[in-house]
């Protein structure tokens, strides 16, 4: 009984240690920090292929050199660069009926110049005011088939914003991208009957750099056991005003994630302590396809990669309140029990993701690795089904608790430390699943 009490007391004392580590060295005033200069207005709401997607990068740099990371291996800097072909739209006639379609009720999703004159090889489909218009579309980008999608009015709010992000053109990896087979064009308005149609659609390709920010320390015993701790630190950049603001700032999509994987980074460090090489990244390109996380997973072998915590909008309460988060495909490994179990004694929860209609499983940066068999989950705290900032301007700074980033940080810390410190080894997930 004596050495049964002697060992709950030296557990509960470095329990004690840990929780006062983390609410010395991760503190509400840096945390503010670094997510305002990440969603300030000179960031210009950090857009993929832009200067304010550049001047971010060179914060994060600026940040892990004073950390002291490491760069990540095969990398002079922290910089990861790689290029990619963009896309981009030139010019566009639709005509329905015989009618030409204003440019403003036109929005085409393409990998390639192309025509269409009552292709035979084109489904002409309609999504009525009574349908899931965000699932609709969906499917249908997904279906590889070429489509005229007729967009009922009631819509047009949501139309106006899938516009202006997919008039920014495509992206892919692919140096043949002029053979994108993919051919979507949408159309705003009532149509009873469509007779006829026809579709020019003109585009330029061009290659352009890329860079994930990604940093490392070394683990003591198991140097070649990864832990992966992430975050998208891209936005939407400029998109339509509101009220004179035109600036999407992304202070919780994700700058919140990108702030805790820096603090963490930090953490660490003064902690010194790691046993497993632990390694942090700002992935690029998460808005319009997750291409820096598809980039980043090629540069490691997953089957060293222990776990990842991937991090995205943890900058409002969850729908239990404050002192909890989700965590997405918590039934697919333990990963999320390990947590809890490091949480006890402590008011903070983990719960399985609360939004499984929305497949945030295999919607954020985890999802490559993830399919690799890694143990990789998301932990957020967004209310998306309800969230009215969400991929808005008004996703600001003044939005968001500081002092709720700050807790959940701090239990992503506490939770973690058995993974770090190679004691813990969660679950594989099955590898290509969907």
């Amino acid at each position: 009984m004596k050495k049964y009490t002697l060992a709950v007391a030296l557990t509960l004392a470095g329990w004690s240690s840990f929780a006062q580590n983390v609410d010395k060295l991760i503190q509400a005033k840096d945390v503010e920090r670094i997510i305002k200069t990440l969603s300030a207005d000179d960031m210009q709401g950090r857009a993929t292929f832009t200067p304010g997607i550049d001047k971010a990068a060179t914060f994060i740099e600026g940040e892990f050199k004073k950390i002291g990371l490491e760069p990540f291996k095969g990398n002079t800097g922290y910089r990861q660069n790689f290029s990619m072909t963009h896309i981009a739209p030139l010019k566009s006639n639709v005509s329905v009926n015989g009618t030409i379609v204003p440019a403003e009720h036109v929005a085409i999703a393409a990998g390639a110049s192309f025509d269409w004159s009552n292709n035979a090889d084109v489904q002409v489909v309609k999504i009525g005011a009574e349908q899931n218009f965000q699932q609709e579309y969906r499917n249908y980008m997904r279906s590889g088939k070429k489509t005229l999608l007729l967009i009922d009015p009631h819509f047009e709010a949501f139309f106006k914003r899938l516009q202006a992000y997919i008039g920014r053109g495509t992206t892919t990896f692919d140096d043949n991208a002029a053979t994108n087979p993919q051919q979507i064009v949408m159309v705003l308005g009532t149509y009873n009957e469509v007779k006829s149609y026809e579709v020019s659609y003109q585009t330029k390709a061009e290659k352009q750099p890329l860079f994930n920010v990604a940093g490392m320390i070394k683990g003591k015993s198991k140097p070649d056991e990864y832990v992966v701790f992430a975050g998208h630190y891209d936005h939407l950049g400029i998109i339509q005003s509101a009220a004179g603001d035109s600036i999407a700032n992304g202070a919780d999509d994700d700058a919140s994630g990108t702030t805790a994987m820096i603090t963490l980074a930090k953490y660490y460090k003064q902690l010194h302590n790691n046993e497993r090489t632990l390694i942090f990244v700002a992935f690029c390109a998460e808005e319009i396809g997750g291409y820096g996380s598809q980039y980043f997973s090629k540069q490691l072998n997953p089957d060293q990669t222990v776990a990842m915590f991937n991090i995205e909008m943890i900058g409002k309460p969850s729908k239990w309140g404050t002192n909890s988060a989700f965590i997405t495909g918590f039934e697919r490994s333990d990963f999320g029990e390990i947590l809890q179990r490091n949480l006890q004694g402590t008011a903070f929860k983990f719960y399985p993701d609360p939004y499984p209609q929305q497949n945030l499983f295999y919607r954020s940066d985890n999802a490559t690795l993830a399919r690799l068999g890694v143990p990789a989950h998301t932990i957020s705290t967004d209310q998306i089904d309800t969230d009215k900032y969400y991929h808005s301007v008004d996703d600001e700074l003044s939005t968001l608790d500081v002092n709720n980033i700050t807790a959940t940080i701090r239990a992503i810390a506490l939770s973690s430390r058995s993974i770090v410190a190679g004691q813990d080894t969660p679950k594989r997930i099955a590898k290509l699943e969907q």
